[in-house]
């Protein structure tokens, strides 16, 4: 981020504060470790007959894809620990209205590199609740609360034949 002018850190932090967001979100999938894991996003729109603005800001950011949308918008996005970290910190003396939003999603990536324990990624869920009542979210799947209720769940055990077999019998 240190090729860009403060102007322009300002006029982007700006743009982002408008028209843009900063997501924290728990994604639910079998492969991880603790069932879950954090996902964290910057993100730009634009009607599409301005997609060429997100190109310009792509180039400046060198960074993340920029998409066209079904409803009209396009799109410009910025994902994982460190680029969205770089990014954040980089805008955050500018911002104005996501300053509390941005400090909380740094303090989620720095909180993340140091999980051990299930007890450490709920504690991460649980700042990402935070953030989503910054964010005034209300299409959220998974909470802390979800979370810790699949923690505190019995795990699952099948027997040896599992899946069970396709006779007949069992149709």
């Amino acid at each position: 981020m240190l090729h860009l002018s403060n102007i322009e850190l300002a006029y982007i932090a700006g743009f982002l504060d408008g028209d843009g967001s900063i997501l924290l979100q728990i994604v639910k999938q079998k492969q991880y470790k603790y069932g879950f894991t954090i996902r964290v996003s910057v993100c730009f729109y634009q009607k599409k007959t301005r997609y060429w603005f997100l190109l310009w800001l792509k180039k400046k950011l060198r960074h993340g894809r920029v998409h066209l949308r079904t409803d009209g918008m396009a799109q410009y996005t910025l994902t994982g620990f460190s680029l969205v970290y770089t990014v954040v910190q980089a805008l955050l003396p500018y911002l104005q209205i996501k300053r509390p939003l941005a400090k909380l999603c740094l303090k989620v990536i720095e909180s993340y590199d140091r999980i051990t324990t299930k007890a450490d990624f709920l504690e991460v869920c649980y700042l990402i609740d935070k953030a989503a009542k910054l964010t005034d979210s209300k299409n959220r799947k998974y909470t802390g609360a979800i979370v810790q209720q699949f923690f505190d769940s019995p795990v699952e055990t099948f027997p040896p034949s599992f899946p069970p077999s396709s006779s007949s019998e069992e149709r």
